[in-house]
């Protein structure tokens, strides 16, 4: 073959695929189902119907069990349990719970600094806008091997013991359900209520 005639060869083989990718695409998409398929949804309805009231999975959230989880603090001090914290007592257990994480002195890491040193870093101390928040994430999160594990009385004392490194309250100052919400963080000033409505007023 010459090389003009394997030119028009090649030339020859491409349009043959042209048309014949053109043709396949032109086909009814009903062409492409085989014979005797029928469309997924196809006696949908009538498959539902045979399905029971209830599958049997999982069981019954009674009162006991939602009230473990539900356990969220408010900015206003709602869902605080009982109890008093103080400082001197949250440092035993922050030694024993919470230093491997987060330092001696709740900046040294390797974990999230809790308390604010030179970096400026977010903290507890200068980022968080409520004090109800520490209880609730604490109660919850940590420590972050046992989450959910700390009693009450244990978080209470720890909270004191982070806004007490935090310079928020003094060593000897007791946080309750009552005084908790009425610390005033630092960092409070900074936020704003959301008011927007959509309109020109957003800012």
């Amino acid at each position: 073959m010459t090389k003009h005639g394997a030119v028009y060869f090649v030339i020859g083989i491409a349009l043959i695929l042209l048309i014949c990718c053109d043709a396949a695409d032109k086909v009814e998409p009903s062409a492409g189902r085989r014979q005797g398929e029928t469309d997924w949804s196809d006696g949908l309805v009538a498959y539902q119907a045979t399905w029971p009231d209830k599958f049997g999975i999982g069981r019954h959230a009674d009162k006991s069990f939602i009230a473990k989880w539900d356990i969220d603090v408010r900015p206003d001090g709602k869902g605080l349990p009982d109890g008093e914290g103080s400082a001197k007592n949250g440092a035993v257990i922050y030694r024993q719970k919470c230093a491997s994480c987060h330092g001696a002195n709740g900046y040294e890491g390797p974990q999230d600094k809790l308390v604010t040193d030179s970096t400026g870093r977010n903290t507890i101390g200068n980022y968080w806008p409520y004090a109800t928040t520490i209880f609730d994430y604490v109660r919850r999160s940590m420590p972050f091997n046992a989450p959910g594990s700390l009693t009450d009385q244990e978080v209470y004392d720890i909270t004191a013991y982070l806004l007490y490194l935090n310079g928020i309250i003094k060593e000897e100052y007791k946080i309750t359900a009552t005084t908790l919400p009425q610390i005033e963080m630092p960092a409070k000033k900074r936020y704003i209520s959301d008011d927007r409505r959509g309109g020109p007023e957003v800012r």
